[in-house]
C-alpha cells in the first residue's frame, strides 16, 4: 500500500474514532495512529472488525522511554491486515501511574507481551488476570529497560558454595575505576623505514 492509501486509511481511523485515535502520521512506508491510552480496547476492537481495515493479525506490544516527558512511556502495538496486506503501529502515551486496559479479551495472545512490558518498563496493563513479571527473577527490584535504571543493576546473584544455595547481595564493583592519561600518545615499535612508506610522508 502506497504512502497516500496510507494517509487515507489513517484520516478514516481518525474520523471514525474522535477522542480514542487522536492522529496519525505515515513514515517509511508504514501507517502510525496516535492513541488515548484508556481508549486502547476500543480502537483495536474498530481495527480488527472494521470490514475496511480487518487488522486480525495481533503482531506485539512493547514500549519505549523518554525519561523528560511527562508521559514518560509509548506503548507501542503493531498489528498486520492481510486483507490489505498492511500493517499498523499504534502509540499510546503512558506513565509510571497509568492504567493501560489490557488487550487480552480481543486478542489473547497479548498476555505474555502484556507481562513483559509491565517486567521491563512498568507500564501496568488493568484487567489482565496474570499481571507478573516474565523475564526477570522473583523479587526483582526496578525495570531494566528504563533508561534511568543503573547498568550494573541493583542486585548480583552467585551461588554460596559454604550456604549451598544462590545468594542475592547488593552490587559492589570490587576492582576501582581506571584513569586514563589520553594526552600521552601511545608509542608502538621503532619499526625500519618499508619500501613505499616515502608515500605518506614524514611522521606527525
Amino acid at each position: 500500500m502506497d504512502d497516500a492509501k496510507l494517509d487515507a486509511l489513517g484520516q478514516t481511523i481518525v474520523s471514525a474514532l474522535p477522542g480514542a485515535a487522536l492522529g496519525h502520521s505515515v513514515a517509511f512506508n508504514q501507517l502510525t495512529v496516535d492513541v488515548e491510552a484508556s481508549k486502547i480496547v476500543e480502537v483495536v476492537k474498530y481495527l480488527r472488525d472494521d470490514p475496511n481495515c480487518r487488522f486480525v493479525n495481533f503482531t506485539d506490544i512493547t514500549a519505549a522511554d523518554y525519561p523528560s516527558r511527562d508521559k514518560r512511556f509509548d506503548v507501542i502495538y503493531h498489528f498486520l491486515s492481510p486483507t490489505l496486506n498492511t500493517r499498523i503501529r499504534l502509540k499510546a502515551q503512558a506513565d509510571e501511574t497509568t492504567l493501560v486496559p489490557s488487550l487480552i479479551e480481543v486478542f489473547p495472545g497479548a498476555d505474555w507481551f502484556e507481562r513483559e512490558a509491565y517486567d521491563l518498563y512498568g507500564v501496568f496493563f488493568v484487567g489482565h488476570p496474570d499481571m507478573r513479571r516474565i523475564l526477570t527473577d522473583y523479587g526483582f527490584e526496578g525495570h531494566p529497560l528504563r533508561k534511568d535504571f543503573p547498568l550494573t543493576g541493583f542486585v548480583e546473584v552467585r551461588y554460596d558454595d559454604q550456604e549451598k544455595r544462590v545468594v542475592y547481595e547488593p552490587v559492589r564493583l570490587n576492582q576501582e575505576f581506571r584513569k586514563f592519561d589520553f594526552l600521552s600518545p601511545w608509542e608502538g615499535a621503532d619499526y625500519p623505514v618499508l619500501p613505499g612508506d616515502e608515500k605518506a610522508g614524514p611522521k606527525v
